[in-house]
């Protein structure tokens, strides 16, 4: 799980001011950077893993309401799928330049998308929380960009693919992979990406994520529980059903009246 390596602008510094989430935030900050000391730690990245294994793994703990409020629920977010009422929402707070965060949009995200995301079980927000230098920032704003134009999560799938973030993700680059991801008006694309409006929602996520302790990428919130990294599948697999076991006994307590169990 990366960190960030180059030295934060005074923007930047200035975007690490934590919001007044509660006691919650102190506590998810501990997870990620101590998720982020273990991953970057001389020992095997197995065991950064049961670190986040075992911190995330009690249905009670780990859970900070506070920070499920973070779920936007937007009909019109370009930057999310998913149906907005589905009772799990995973956020993702993630680099383009992210090697981890590649891993996980190759190997780990389709499979959630195709088993809950398309049975209105989980929503996927992204936000973007560029860390990488003047590249990350420039891919985040060209992501939005694409977005404007209903073509985010082509774009992201390119940015993502194997040996591209290699290349790097200069203007010319970015509008490569716009034209691969079917962005249809290119002219509009550099403008958007260039544009004020893509520098504010950058900082708005990137501004989000600092404010939960996230201090490296993939960062992830799943209705309030975070996960650190580019976990195996199975941890997030086994967080959203968690997620949804619990939203479902809610459920039923609200229309009841009374505690009872989901059917």
């Amino acid at each position: 799980m990366p960190t960030p390596t180059s030295k934060p602008s005074p923007k930047s510094r200035r975007s690490r001011k934590p919001l007044l989430y509660g006691a919650g935030v102190i506590a998810v900050a501990a997870l990620f950077g101590y998720v982020s000391y273990r991953a970057t730690a001389p020992e095997p990245r197995s065991a950064a893993s049961s670190a986040v294994l075992d911190a995330t793994a009690d249905p009670q703990d780990g859970v900070y309401p506070e920070l499920a409020k973070l779920a936007r629920r937007d009909a019109g977010d370009k930057l999310a799928l998913g149906r907005a009422d589905a009772p799990v929402v995973l956020i993702e707070y993630a680099d383009f330049k992210c090697g981890y965060c590649a891993k996980f949009a190759r190997d780990t995200e389709p499979a959630l998308v195709k088993k809950y995301v398309d049975e209105g079980v989980l929503r996927i927000e992204w936000r973007n929380f560029p860390i990488f230098g003047a590249e990350s920032e420039a891919a985040a704003r060209a992501s939005w960009a694409a977005a404007q134009q209903g073509r985010f999560w082509e774009f992201h799938r390119a940015a993502y693919a194997e040996g591209v973030k290699e290349k790097g993700f200069g203007k010319d680059r970015l509008k490569t992979l716009a034209r691969q991801a079917g962005v249809a008006d290119l002219d509009r694309f550099t403008r958007d990406a260039d544009g004020s409006a893509a520098a504010a929602a950058v900082g708005e996520d990137q501004e989000q994520g600092y404010s939960i302790g996230a201090t490296s990428t993939p960062s992830f919130l799943i209705n309030g529980r975070p996960i650190a990294g580019a976990q195996p599948t199975e941890t997030f697999t086994h967080a959203i059903e968690q997620a949804a076991a619990a939203a479902g006994t809610q459920d039923t307590e609200d229309a009841s009246g009374t505690k009872g169990s989901a059917k």
